[in-house]
């Protein structure tokens, strides 16, 4: 019942995705082009979504489970650490300079858009940089 779950949640935050727009770079680049012209829409987009997360967390907040039964997995430290500040500014410069970010990059890649394929491709081989390096840190915990 989980994958068939997690099947209609993937398919259902790609397809609003593809609705909102998120997966087209250019209406993207134009949101954050606040100097020229510069299109507010996904605004708009992105208060619904934050409006959603806001009282999903609420809800999830103390639960030890999922309504689904799955464990709960919520962020344990509510830190901000250089880690997430220099994280969060890769990610911006990342979704300045190309329009997409890893979401509407997937969606877009599996529509067939070149660009998205090479941005995931990429972003997948960050990923694979990132867990090497922690498990050649020296004295690194592993978390499986």
């Amino acid at each position: 019942m989980s994958r068939a779950m997690d099947f209609v949640a993937g398919l259902l935050f790609g397809v609003g995705l593809l609705l909102s727009g998120m997966t087209d770079p250019g209406k993207v680049i134009g949101f954050l082009d606040l100097a020229g012209a510069w299109d507010p829409s996904l605004a708009f987009v992105m208060a619904g979504a934050i409006g959603v997360g806001f009282f999903a967390f609420r809800a999830a907040h103390g639960r030890r489970r999922s309504l689904l039964g799955a464990p709960m997995q919520l962020p344990g430290t509510k830190a901000i650490d250089w880690r997430l500040l220099a994280g969060s500014a890769v990610f911006g410069v990342g979704w300045g300079l190309s329009g997409f970010c890893p979401g509407p990059a997937v969606v877009a890649a599996g529509a067939g858009y070149w660009q998205a394929l090479l941005y995931t491709l990429a972003m997948l081989a960050g990923m694979a940089v990132h867990e090497l390096s922690v498990r050649l840190a020296p004295g690194a915990v592993v978390q499986e």
